[in-house]
């Protein structure tokens, strides 16, 4: 696949994701975290189990396989949407599609330490330009951090951001035999082993109400399938450096959704960000 390709991949998951979690804080109107969280799980795996057997595609994963589907399955789809939906509950849906999405102050030294990947010059000004714009669109001074839940949602998301990374680490570090198209059934159902025992326990009387079923159609039928696989496999081929900023778009298109539609403010803080964030990304596949 090109170069040209994988950053196609990139623009697609950074949209999709991007856009989910204005979607995800209007539905928990109706729903609660967990248990829309399972619903975009199996919906997802549904989905995708229906396009492969439809396609003649679908079949049985081997042992090559199975480290990269537990990663996906374990972390990023069971804890990293177990954290990220219960953070959404306590944090704006706008910084929550920040901080969901930072992977870079993750990948980055990760992939110089675990897998000897080298970065140019240009590379690490990349990723300090898409810092400097995180930590600007985050605006941590506009936080009233007393509030309850709020360290906590936004330790969460931190923590989300660090597994999700982890996924792309060993997704990279063993490649799976399969295509990644043919693993998200079975990504999926793993990561609904991690979320629906939550669930279960943590949210007893929870559920998805008749006003979010539109919203958890989009997300799990679209969002989850279409967007998880693009990220994969935009992370599994783009070096470290290029996706980690690549990612940072979907923050800004957070933002940006959540200012239209659930009229989240917008300032000057949201400007400059997207300006830096923008730099960052062109910066990086240049480098």
């Amino acid at each position: 696949m090109s170069r040209f390709a994988d950053l196609r991949l990139l623009l697609i998951a950074v949209t999709l994701f991007g856009a989910a979690w204005p979607v995800t804080k209007a539905a928990l109107a109706d729903a609660t975290p967990l248990w829309f969280a399972v619903s975009r799980t199996l919906q997802g795996a549904a989905v995708s189990g229906l396009v492969l057997v439809a396609s003649r595609r679908l079949s049985w994963p081997g042992r090559q396989d199975l480290p990269a589907m537990l990663a996906i399955g374990l972390l990023q789809l069971g804890c990293f949407f177990a954290l990220t939906h219960l953070a959404v509950a306590l944090v704006p849906a706008g910084r929550t599609a920040v901080l969901a999405n930072v992977t870079l102050y993750w990948l980055v030294p990760m992939s110089v330490l675990l897998l000897g990947e080298r970065v140019s010059q240009l590379r690490w000004l990349a990723a300090l330009l898409g810092l400097v714009g995180v930590a600007v669109l985050a605006g941590p001074w506009a936080v009233d951090w007393s509030q309850p839940g709020v360290v906590a949602g936004h330790g969460m998301l931190v923590l989300a951001a660090f597994l999700w990374s982890c996924t792309i680490i060993i997704t990279r570090r063993f490649p799976p035999r399969l295509p990644m198209l043919e693993a998200l059934p079975f990504c999926f159902l793993t990561g609904g082993v991690v979320l629906l025992p939550l669930a279960l326990v943590l949210e007893p009387a929870g559920g998805v109400g008749p006003g979010a079923y539109g919203h958890a159609a989009l997300i799990g039928c679209v969002v989850a399938p279409l967007g998880t696989w693009a990220a994969i496999e935009a992370g599994r081929r783009l070096p470290g450096a290029v996706a980690s900023v690549g990612f940072l778009l979907a923050p800004a298109i957070g933002v940006v959704v959540s200012t239209l539609w659930l009229g989240e403010p917008l300032g000057w803080d949201v400007v400059v960000a997207g300006v830096l964030i923008g730099m960052s990304v062109v910066v990086a596949t240049r480098g």
